[in-house]
């Protein structure tokens, strides 16, 4: 990567601040310098050539915001009168939202900059059509009155130069220049300086000036202002990260529709990122295709969904379903429990045998013509033929409804063929078939409709059900574990999570269920097979991107091998593509966490950090609660979030201590609402929320208790502890798990 060239920002410079004179504006400041307008600025320039240069940005952004300002008027003049034109109430409904809803996100994060960055191409042949043309790169496309482009959106195809462009492939660009930005909230972001990579010609380029200076280890591979973005305290929601994706990423998100890709992520490389970049440029790409097939978001717990709800809409998607797996298949309210052992066999993949093999029990085979009467006439069907229907519509491995339902096709089909010898029959006279008494009777008895819910409901409430069924796939005690205590109709039924899932299975064999065109499961390492089932049923034709990392598995089901999890999800064939590199989690707080890997039986490669920034600090303490109310004070002395993360059993003594301090705090499920006010900074949550979120200080108390409390605790407390993103203090009175004690 080339050494960037760093311009100074004008706060950087008191004593030459950027005053613009009267020479220095345009006949027309609305009017934007055209891509051919190149500044050809060097050391030689001088600081006036700075100054000079950042005017011209400035001019450039005036132009850039009229441009926006018109779009909004436009967007609600057609949101006002658009439902009025419409010819049908119908249409006037859907054409309404549809102008509202652009609208919308035209006016949302005002204080977003505008564009993030500028390719400034050479005139060599390596140029193509862009050969001396310049760009601004943004989160969306903004033309001016005329249609000319004044910001690209950043996944258009020209846009993937300003990310895989490097010094040794410079795809024609000449200069790539990042802009440096103040936001502050309902304001307009403020334009402070810009930092230059020259990737022709020699190598030439300024020292950075101002402001703390990376270290040498980050600052040959990330320029300032990408490290500054990277490291920037966050309270609230997780933000986009289009002005900071790095190549390697870039390269994930821009796959194709029609690809699926397994992503295993270290902690801080950006793969829930990664994912929700991919959905956005997917139907940025691909529109047409994903408006009627749809995308959809899972996340493992809504904790995470609220964490990651603003980076879709910050890019102009509003249309992406974001949703748990658990809420995906809510057909009933959950009102029951089961045991842990019994939460194990039910999301064991054999139970998908076992309902297969209850449901298709159900099947008779014919022992007895069928005879209909039509008028004077009466037709009948032979029990050979009968028979043969059955075998050959159940060879054909269809939904069981849709069989129910193509046998009553075919078996009209015979009837006609009969009819035909003395008259052509009509439509009506085939509807009048399917729906008459002698073919309804013989489908009943030979292939009974099935509700999802009463199958599972015979399977778990009738012991002679349930054996027939498990007979060789479950065990004794496997059966008797998951039986509920007496027979139950579906209506009545407590149906716990567990139970859901197998109604949903159910539902799969009786039915499609709807698809999406493509589906971002995240945390997927998590997923028992029976989970990956019910997605893969929902993506048979389209395509996934699985995020997750085995290090950070944590339930009884985990997989331990991404082989294994992607035949589940339906998708054998899917890459396995690492991402190693680090950019949110410092390394000292890594370094720290990978000595958790020798542990934790699984084969994934090492992180490394580009960050040597972060602070850790471990300490033995004799009174937990008021170590942690004192590590919280100093914590709130710095900017950012902080989070306290204990089990659930030390939580509630962490929370009362702070309460009782002075100290205000957020529960789990109501952080990362967006709050930038010291109430919502603090934020306590028990171990086994923390997956998927970050903070920028992270209290974590007593580390053996996490990996106690859980059959899997220590690649718990792996998650934990790489929750930080800045800062990591470890209160303990206990000794530290073996692998931290080094």
């Amino acid at each position: 990567m080339a050494s960037p060239d760093t311009r100074p920002l004008a706060h950087e410079r008191p004593e030459n601040h950027y005053r613009p004179e009267k020479h220095d504006q345009p006949e027309n400041h609305h009017q934007p310098e055209r891509p051919d307008d190149h500044h050809q600025l060097d050391r030689a320039d001088g600081l006036g050539g700075l100054d000079q240069e950042l005017a011209s940005e400035h001019r450039y952004l005036s132009a850039a915001r009229a441009a926006l300002d018109h779009l909004i008027q436009t967007a609600r003049m057609r949101a006002a009168t658009g439902a009025d034109i419409a010819g049908d109430g119908y249409t006037a409904e859907t054409l309404g939202r549809m102008l509202r809803g652009q609208a919308k996100v035209l006016t949302e994060e005002p204080g977003s900059p505008l564009y993030f960055g500028r390719l400034d191409f050479g005139t060599g042949p390596e140029a193509g059509d862009h050969g001396g043309q310049r760009y601004y790169i943004g989160r969306r496309h903004l033309a001016d009155q005329a249609g000319t482009p004044l910001v690209l959106d950043w996944r258009a195809p020209v846009s993937r130069v300003f990310y895989q462009a490097s010094r040794t492939d410079s795809q024609g660009v000449r200069v790539r220049r990042r802009f440096g930005w103040t936001t502050r909230r309902n304001r307009p972001a403020e334009l402070t300086g810009f930092e230059d990579e020259h990737l022709t010609g020699p190598d030439e380029h300024l020292p950075p000036t101002g402001g703390q200076q990376p270290g040498p280890d980050v600052a040959s591979e990330l320029s300032r202002l990408v490290q500054a973005e990277i490291e920037r305290p966050r309270v609230g929601p997780m933000r986009d990260i289009v002005a900071t994706i790095q190549p390697e990423q870039d390269r994930l998100v821009r796959a194709g529709l029609d690809e699926s890709l397994c992503v295993q992520g270290a902690p801080g490389t950006g793969k829930t990122a990664v994912g929700l970049h991919r959905a956005a440029y997917l139907l940025y790409t691909y529109q047409q295709r994903l408006d009627r097939a749809g995308v959809l978001v899972l996340g493992p717990n809504t904790a995470f969904l609220r964490y990651v709800s603003g980076v879709l809409p910050a890019l102009g998607e509003v249309d992406i379903r974001q949703s748990t797996l658990e809420d995906l298949l809510a057909r009933h309210p959950v009102r029951g429990e089961d045991s842990t052992a019994a939460v194990a066999v039910k999301h064991d993949v054999r139970m998908a045998t076992v309902l297969r093999r209850a449901l298709y029990a159900h099947l008779v085979e014919p022992t007895e013509p069928l005879t209909v009467p039509d008028g004077s006439f009466r037709w009948r069907v032979s029990t050979e033929t009968l028979r043969r229907l059955v075998a050959e519509i159940r060879d054909e491995e269809l939904p069981y409804g849709l069989g129910r339902e193509r046998l009553r096709a075919r078996t009209v089909a015979m009837l006609q063929r009969h009819a035909e010898t003395r008259d052509t029959p009509g439509a009506a006279w085939v509807r009048r078939m399917s729906r008459c008494r002698p073919v309804t009777a013989f489908l009943d008895a030979v292939w009974p409709a099935v509700r999802p819910e009463d199958l599972v409901a015979s399977v778990l409430g009738d012991p002679a059900v349930l054996a027939r069924a498990a007979d060789g796939v479950l065990s004794v005690d496997e059966q008797a574990t998951i039986r509920w205590r007496r027979p139950v109709k579906a209506r009545s039924a407590a149906w716990t999570s567990a139970d859901l899932l197998l109604v949903d299975e159910a539902a799969g064999l009786v039915e499609r269920p709807e698809g999406f065109g493509h589906i971002v499961v995240d945390e997927a390492q998590d997923l028992s097979p029976m989970q990956c089932r019910a997605i893969a049923r929902r993506n048979e034709h389209g395509s996934l991107t699985v995020l997750g990392d085995l290090a950070q598995a944590t339930t009884p089901w985990a997989a331990r091998t991404w082989a294994e999890q992607l035949v589940h999800l339906g998708k054998p064939n899917a890459p396995v593509l690492p991402l190693t590199t680090g950019f949110r989690v410092p390394a000292a707080v890594l370094d720290l966490a990978n000595r958790l890997l020798a542990v934790l039986d699984v084969d994934v490669p090492r992180a490394r950090s580009l960050r040597s920034d972060g602070q850790l600090h471990v300490e033995r303490v004799a009174d937990l609660p008021a170590a942690t109310v004192a590590t919280v004070r100093s914590a709130l002395r710095q900017p950012g979030s902080v989070a306290v993360i204990a089990t659930d059993r030390e939580l509630p003594r962490l929370a009362e201590a702070l309460r009782s301090a002075g100290i205000a705090t957020t529960a789990a499920d109501t952080a990362a609402t967006g709050r930038t006010d010291a109430v919502g900074r603090v934020t306590v949550l028990p171990a086994g929320l923390a997956k998927g979120l970050e903070y920028d200080h992270v209290v974590v108390v007593e580390p053996a208790d996490i990996v106690a409390a859980e059959p899997r605790g220590a690649h718990r407390l792996y998650v934990v502890l790489t929750r930080a993103v800045s800062r990591l203090d470890i209160l303990h009175s206990r000794d530290l798990p073996a692998p931290l004690e080094r």
